[in-house]
């Protein structure tokens, strides 16, 4: 995987935290600046854990799957996006509220977990490739990290309508990705 395949699959996965991250920020207009970067921190944190979970366990099952690591990678990472972009169209027809009363500990950890999830499935597609996980994990806490630092910042300036944007834009991104590198098994 290049860099730019591995800067869109991060770029691509950071759009949940993203998301939530201007949320936050658009709910709480005063949200503290220390809060904000806990967040941030937080989300970059479990974002680059959670492929090398992932990873670790799709390594314990490389050798049975090696012939089907393509399709692996295009499955979940289709389902990945597709999840992201049924969620992204949900929200918006959805009249209820999503703010979290307040943005505790408690809430940012749940958070980090819920926005994470797939960069698991993600890491276990990275094993299937054999793809060198300290970068990429390293790689995807980085950009979420800094997409995160960006959706607070704008979060209380624009609206509802760009989170929704966001989640959009990553689910096209890994489903992208999951098409490539199908294709690029199929005819090599």
């Amino acid at each position: 995987m290049n860099t730019f395949t591995l800067f869109l699959l991060a770029l691509g996965l950071s759009m949940d935290a993203f998301a939530v991250s201007v949320s936050n920020s658009m709910c709480h207009k005063d949200l503290p600046r220390r809060t904000a970067l806990v967040t941030s921190l937080m989300f970059g944190l479990f974002q680059g854990m959670m492929p090398v979970i992932g990873y670790v366990a799709g390594r314990a099952f490389a050798d049975a799957v090696s012939a089907l690591d393509h399709w692996i990678a295009f499955v979940l990472l289709g389902y990945i996006g597709g999840k992201m972009l049924v969620d992204a169209v949900r929200e918006w027809n959805s009249e209820e509220d999503s703010c979290p009363a307040a943005v505790t500990m408690g809430v940012i950890l749940t958070q980090a977990v819920a926005t994470s999830i797939d960069a698991l499935a993600v890491g276990v597609s990275l094993a299937a490739l054999d793809i060198r996980i300290t970068t990429a994990a390293s790689f995807i806490a980085c950009v979420t990290f800094l997409c995160c630092v960006a959706g607070h910042a704008i979060g209380a300036k624009f609206g509802k309508i760009l989170g929704s944007w966001a989640q959009i834009f990553g689910g096209v991104i890994l489903v992208g990705i999951g098409s490539k590198i199908l294709i690029e098994h199929l005819f090599s």
